[in-house]
């Protein structure tokens, strides 16, 4: 099950990127009044936790620095709803899928037949140390095709997510650390220069590129054996824990969502989800 976790993971994500690489969604969040797209990110993102203060936001959040979720929230919620700020991003992130896959992937029964088994997997699980996607199983499921699609897809994504950080925290890796270990698994070289964390203020990047060779794992920006080991470990047990979804379906279930999502990836893969 751990290797059709895997699978899908892969085959799911590109339907929930469209929310930070397609146009449709911040277009939304910028005409409710939030003043940039981080503002809306966070607002939206967050939206399911209700006016929780910066502090909750950041610890379900987890890989962002120390400050950054606090600029956001709670002023993002002054002058607009966390309910506003959620119907706008499913609003916008439906519209970009329905544009991406166009009317004869949309109208197809395959996209309704995968909305169908999504969404059968992502209400299924247990929802306990799961804060994010508890969040989003508190909320209705759209009756649209496409939007259930992308609401499914997003709660298995969010699931996923606070399985990962269940795995960075059992390693004893931070959140900005969890970065610049994904950076150099990427092969991006120096990992200071990942787009998620080049802003950040040069010494504390390099506090923490400087832990992580203390504790053996990084040596000249590169992995040492124990940092790949550590790195494929947290990984290995982010796709054992993400699987427990996929156990509401059957082996034939899991085998129809295969075949009827791969050609709804192919097309968002083709457009870069944007």
């Amino acid at each position: 099950m751990t290797s059709i976790a895997r699978r899908l993971h892969d085959l799911l994500e590109p339907i929930c990127l469209v929310t930070f690489f397609a146009d449709e969604c911040g277009d939304e969040l910028a005409a409710l009044g939030h003043p940039n797209y981080w503002a809306g990110y966070f607002a939206s993102r967050a939206a399911p936790l209700g006016r929780v203060p910066a502090e909750v936001v950041h610890a379900a959040f987890y890989s962002f620095a120390d400050g950054e979720a606090a600029r956001h929230i709670p002023s993002a919620w002054e002058k607009i709803t966390p309910e506003a700020s959620l119907a706008a991003r499913e609003r916008g992130s439906a519209a970009s899928v329905r544009r991406i896959l166009g009317d004869e992937l949309v109208s197809s029964p395959g996209l309704v037949r995968a909305a169908d088994l999504v969404t059968k997997a992502a209400t299924s699980a247990p929802t306990a140390g799961r804060i994010m996607y508890a969040g989003l199983r508190s909320l209705p499921v759209p009756s649209d095709p496409v939007a259930r699609l992308w609401h499914s897809a997003n709660m298995l994504r969010e699931h996923r997510g606070d399985g990962h950080i269940a795995a960075l925290v059992s390693a004893r890796i931070g959140g900005t650390e969890a970065h610049v270990l994904s950076a150099i698994a990427m092969g991006i070289h120096p990992p200071e220069s990942f787009g998620r964390i080049h802003h950040l203020p040069k010494k504390r990047l390099a506090e923490v590129v400087d832990g992580l060779r203390e504790r053996g794992l990084v040596v000249d920006g590169r992995f040492t054996d124990a940092g790949r080991e550590l790195q494929q470990r947290v990984e290995a047990l982010t796709d054992e824990l993400a699987a427990p979804p996929y156990d509401a379906l059957s082996p034939a279930e899991l085998d129809e969502l295969v075949t009827v999502l791969e050609p709804i990836t192919a097309k968002l893969v083709a457009a870069g989800s944007k």
